[in-house]
């Protein structure tokens, strides 16, 4: 038996966050208002059902055909004066970015949000070469002056509110006169953030679209800190995860319609950079891709998992996600939080991760998830396939006792239950005469045992006294 990674669990790390009443309040806060802005502009679309499946049948074609993609890609970046880099894991890809701006002698870097930077550690790797990577987007550099970690996809400070970023800014950017409105902390990130922009040698990049035929990469965003970052230095570097690609540039009639609605629930986002290689005279004199693989491949050869690949980042599925709401992004110990998260990341991770091996179950499987994905991933069915084979791996690995395993042993008599209607409708009448001694003012509030931790957040009603099938049989009569 291999020796597990000792990273912590949710079960472990979500009871601390359940206890934080200003956490929740914010976050509830702030996902109930972007899922009512998205259902008014999802509202708007007659055809939002087919843009759905649209995107959904390209990114399939894209998974489908990923290699011959990806060197489509490498040729038509090439062809208009950058230059691709392949990266196998994250090790790889913070060398080459690391070698990058140590060409250019630059001891810091501006940086436009990427979620895979985060995953591959870059900010951390580059500081131990003696570069300090700036966060640009208003959000992440909160989270980076603050010390902190994001907890969202989109809105990586969604669990700070305005008075604790004043404080914040306060402390770090001296400005002890700073209000809490809106406008005078942006204006106070701007004031800092211009400078830098200014001086900057080298920007890094993630990237939400490349088109394989033309080799243009896109960037989206709502503040133009990313206009910035990938027009102002000379050198401009894009990390981006090998499965990124459209195939080809009318795709973005699909993309662009899906994602700034699911996302920051606008109709259009306000800055949409497009750049193909290098153009003398305009923007930076040389652009590296940096192609990440870091375990996308093992996703890719899993029939049913692979659709997780099709993801464009919107976020929309943590906003609908009652576990998400409740305990925050930290909870999840990745820098994919959330439902996509709950699957992304035991992917990439492995499941002899121990906390990765945790999220699968980090769900209710509501499929409120499914519902809200722009490209029709089916979180639910992608949770349980996980699911299934960390059971399978534990008991190969001798870590289920099926005999004694409380869990497994109630699944196994269920799965009895169901498998024939006599067994069925005898279940449901000892349930019902079972039940009696739990049920206080008509609700069930206390259960024994294992399931303890669901009445203790809960209550449940009671099973009635008469079944479907027995008033169906007495309206016969």
């Amino acid at each position: 038996m291999k020796n597990k990674k000792k990273t912590p669990t949710f079960e472990e790390t979500a009871k601390a966050y359940l206890s934080n009443t200003q956490l929740r309040r914010n976050i509830g806060h702030a996902t109930h208002t972007i899922r009512e802005k998205r259902e008014t502009v999802v509202g708007e679309m007659p055809d939002w059902e087919i843009l759905r499946e649209a995107g959904s049948q390209l990114k399939k074609r894209v998974m489908r055909h990923l290699d011959d993609y990806l060197l489509q890609l490498e040729a038509s970046v090439q062809e208009a004066g950058g230059k691709v880099h392949w990266a196998g894991d994250a090790e790889e890809a913070n060398r080459i970015i690391a070698d990058l701006v140590k060409e250019q002698q630059a001891e810091e870097v501006v940086k436009v949000k990427s979620i895979t930077t985060d995953e591959i550690g870059l900010n951390q790797a580059l500081a131990g070469e003696g570069i300090r990577a700036l966060e640009t987007d208003l959000a992440e550099l909160i989270v980076q002056l603050a010390e902190d970690e994001p907890s969202h996809i989109l809105v990586p400070a969604i669990h700070k509110n305005r008075s604790e970023i004043r404080e914040l800014f306060r402390k770090k950017l001296n400005q002890q006169e700073l209000s809490d409105r809106p406008e005078d902390l942006a204006e106070a990130a701007r004031l800092y953030l211009r400078k830098k922009f200014l001086n900057a040698k080298v920007g890094i990049s993630g990237a939400n679209f490349a088109v394989a035929d033309t080799g243009t990469v896109a960037v989206v965003e709502s503040e133009g800190n990313g206009r910035m970052c990938t027009t102002l230095p000379e050198t401009l570097i894009t990390v981006m995860g090998i499965e990124k690609i459209i195939p080809r540039w009318r795709d973005f009639e699909v993309f662009m319609q899906l994602l700034p609605r699911s996302s920051t629930a606008e109709r259009m986002n306000p800055y949409n950079s497009f750049w193909t290689g290098v153009t003398e005279g305009d923007g930076p004199r040389e652009f590296h891709l940096v192609l990440l693989d870091n375990g996308r491949t093992n996703v890719l050869a899993d029939e049913v998992g692979r659709q997780t690949l099709n993801c464009i980042r919107c976020s929309a599925c943590l906003n609908v996600c009652p576990v998400y709401e409740r305990t925050g992004g930290h909870a999840y110990n990745s820098v994919y939080p959330g439902p996509i998260g709950a699957i992304l990341t035991p992917q990439l991770r492995g499941l002899d991760d121990e906390g990765a091996a945790s999220l699968p179950y980090a769900s209710t499987l509501c499929g409120a998830c499914y519902e809200v994905c722009p490209v029709k991933i089916n979180i639910p069915e992608v949770l349980v396939h996980l699911r299934g084979k960390i059971v399978d791996r534990k008991k190969r690995e001798g870590g289920l006792k099926t005999k004694t395993d409380p869990e497994h042993v109630g699944m196994r008599w269920m799965g009895r239950a169901f498998t024939k209607r006599s067994r069925y409708e005898r279940a449901q009448k000892i349930a019902r005469l079972g039940q009696k001694i739990f049920v206080r003012d008509g609700t069930i509030s206390n259960l024994p045992g294992e399931l303890s931790g669901w009445t203790a957040m809960r209550d449940l009603k009671p099973i009635p006294k008469q079944t479907f099938r027995e008033w169906w049989g007495d309206r016969d009569e």
